[in-house]
């Protein structure tokens, strides 16, 4: 979900080797290296630069778009990734599966620089084996042009009939049946059969309201073809590049929110240098310059007082407690996802 957001971030110069679908050969592999597997422009370039200057590094990129896709490649036999940044939800699943290297990154020093509440994995509870990466929230993108005053999932499923304008809903099945769930006031990780059977019945309601299910919306809210859109806060690089425009709320009735760890891999050949990585991203400095770049929120507390005025005290960004408190993040559901799987067929095939 983070790729879609920075397929329309500020372009940056990249001095990393990017490698795409195939690793590289075996040989390659030695002292001075680490292979990261992450989001597609998912981390600012300028990190991975000066990692690799300081130690002496070359930095391979490799990129996916979904934790699934993630995975499955890494169960497929892939062997030569050192880091991967799972969600909080995979980075149980993987440490379930056994795939993932203990580092005791909860011993380093700057390790309190780290928001406790940040470490969500429920089988990783003190950061012994991966470092709490980036979080953000999900909400809606509008056009300040087309509608105004958007303040919650009422307003915006209401934009079609009382305008007369378009919505774009994700084309995700967790984050939109999560809307249908919050709504009604149940969590995004209700395993209940009368709670699903809720969220399915609101979503069917506003299904004829809704234009498309899609991750592209930004270019068209931008445009003006769609007035407003459920997306992730990455956009909000293009909300203060044009806030006379463009608008971000997170909904009062609530939203999700993701956060992705760093995590080094059991099979990793690299992994004296993979540690090295984890614990040069704990110096506030480093995930301060993400931040500028990405517009995610960190877990480093002492990089948020690095941050620039616009962005510090930015409440979408950097949301206040009373908003933080009506955001939900998603857990793993095992072989519960099925439930969540039907109804979403139901929602999409829906005529």
């Amino acid at each position: 979900m983070k790729t879609i957001i920075k397929t329309f971030a500020r372009a940056a110069i990249v001095s990393i080797t990017v490698f795409g679908a195939a690793l590289l050969p075996t040989t390659a592999y030695s002292a001075g290296k680490l292979n990261v597997y992450n989001w597609g422009d998912y981390i600012n370039p300028e990190v991975l630069t000066r990692f690799s200057e300081e130690f002496d590094v070359e930095v391979t990129l490799d990129t996916y778009g979904s934790n699934e896709e993630m995975l499955a490649k890494i169960q497929a036999g892939a062997t030569g990734y050192d880091i991967i940044f799972p969600s909080v939800h995979m980075h149980d699943i993987m440490h379930k599966l056994g795939l993932l290297e203990k580092t005791d990154i909860y011993k380093h020093p700057d390790f309190k620089n780290i928001d406790p509440q940040a470490l969500r994995a429920k089988t990783d509870p003190k950061g012994e084996y991966c470092l709490p990466y980036a979080w953000g929230s999900v909400g809606i993108l509008y056009n300040k042009e087309k509608v105004q005053d958007i303040k919650s999932w009422a307003d915006f499923f209401a934009i079609p009939e009382k305008t007369g304008e378009k919505i774009i809903v994700l084309d995700d099945m967790r984050e939109t049946i999560g809307v249908g769930l919050i709504v009604n006031g149940k969590s995004v990780n209700s395993r209940s059969k009368e709670d699903l059977e809720l969220a399915r019945d609101f979503l069917l309601e506003q299904k004829p309201k809704i234009s498309a299910f899609s991750y592209d919306s930004p270019p068209l809210v931008m445009a003006g073809d769609v007035a407003a859109a459920h997306m992730f806060v990455g956009v909000m690089f293009l909300v203060l590049e044009d806030p006379e425009k463009l608008g971000f709320v997170i909904p009062e009735e609530g939203a999700t929110m993701y956060q992705e760890d760093i995590c080094v891999l059991k099979s990793a050949p690299n992994k004296g240098n993979a540690k090295k990585f984890l614990e040069f991203y704990l110096r506030p400095e480093n995930p301060a310059l993400n931040v500028q770049q990405q517009m995610n929120g960190t877990p480093n507390i002492s990089a948020i007082a690095l941050l620039p005025d616009e962005l510090r005290n930015n409440k979408i960004i950097n949301p206040p407690a009373d908003v933080m408190s009506r955001l939900q993040i998603f857990e793993d559901l095992g072989a519960d996802l099925k439930l969540y799987d039907r109804i979403w067929t139901k929602i999409r095939t829906a005529q």
